[in-house]
């Protein structure tokens, strides 16, 4: 048994006593030597992380457990793709293992993490000293996550669908100037750009595919390419806002004429403060931020 894990639980989540945890570590104990860090909070997870040494990370949550591990990892100086994290989801909605396809089940995950293949995959930070996972998305999206987290603990999944109802009976559109590698974006078949002079609802720079447990926001974006998928919404009127949520379920909100998707290494926006939701990380009153790609600055183990 030569290989070592240093397993992370968020304390915060809940999940310290959840009887399926508690299975995984058991299994990936018959594996491998695995001392468990129960984190709070960052900070926690810092301590946690900076004694590292020739373990192998591994996460046993949904996006925002990973979002803080990878975090933690990059503030220690230890995140780096010849160190491949292990992830057992455990969340509620689990989109970057959707993405790469971990088992859902997590003694079954288990197995990727022992045997299975690192996966280099590409890392999104930000001019404000954060980074991105999976999915950053500004305006109505953050507002639904706010309204989802009153909901999370009882409705499970649910709580997402329940709060972009919410969100999209409010929310009416900022006017954002949004930079894609230095040029603003313009809808190649309806000439409309995004350069303040349209209301968005929604803005968001994926490496991930889906959100809110499943919703393919970027359904053609890729994990490891170095380039993120931008989409724009300007669906802001009220059926508008309607029929882009239900397009959203299916992937078909790419195909609308009030939305916009292109890729890009580098995204700005700038304009009115509005909510930001990074992998969960919901920050409020933001009126500009940069996100660049780095591509491979990490990697998962993903099922051989």
């Amino acid at each position: 048994m030569g290989r070592r894990l240093l397993v992370l639980v968020n304390r915060a989540a809940g999940t310290t006593d959840d009887d399926s945890v508690e299975a995984a570590v058991a299994a990936l104990g018959r594996g491998a030597e695995v001392t468990v860090a129960a984190t709070a909070d960052l900070a926690e997870l810092r301590t946690a992380v900076s004694g590292l040494g020739d373990r192998r990370p591994v996460v046993i949550g949904g996006d925002g457990s990973v979002h803080a591990a990878v975090q933690a990892l990059d503030r220690a100086g230890v995140l780096h793709p010849s160190v491949p994290v292990g992830v057992i989801p455990r969340g509620t909605g689990n989109d970057l293992a959707g993405t790469l396809g971990l088992p859902p089940d997590p003694v079954e995950a288990v197995a990727a993490v022992l045997d299975g293949t690192p996966r280099p995959l590409d890392l999104v930070r930000d001019d404000a000293g954060g980074l991105v996972v999976n999915a950053v998305h500004v305006g109505v999206g953050a507002l639904a996550a706010a309204e989802a987290l009153r909901f999370k603990e009882r409705l499970g999944t649910v709580a997402f669908p329940l709060g972009a109802a919410i969100a999209g009976t409010t929310a009416s559109g900022w006017a954002l100037r949004v930079e894609v590698d230095g040029r603003v974006p313009v809808h190649s078949g309806e000439g409309w750009a995004a350069d303040g002079s349209n209301d968005v609802l929604m803005l968001a720079v994926c490496t991930g595919r889906t959100i809110g447990g499943g919703a393919p926001l970027a359904p053609d974006a890729l994990v490891d390419d170095g380039l993120a998928e931008v989409v724009i919404s300007t669906a802001t009127g009220p059926v508008a806002r309607a029929a882009f949520a239900a397009a959203l379920v299916t992937g078909r909100h790419v195909d609308r004429p009030d939305v916009l998707v292109t890729r890009g290494r580098e995204v700005t926006f700038s304009g009115p403060p509005v909510d930001l939701n990074a992998d969960g990380d919901i920050e409020q009153d933001v009126g500009s931020r940069t996100w660049r790609v780095e591509r491979h600055a990490w990697s998962v183990l993903v099922p051989t």
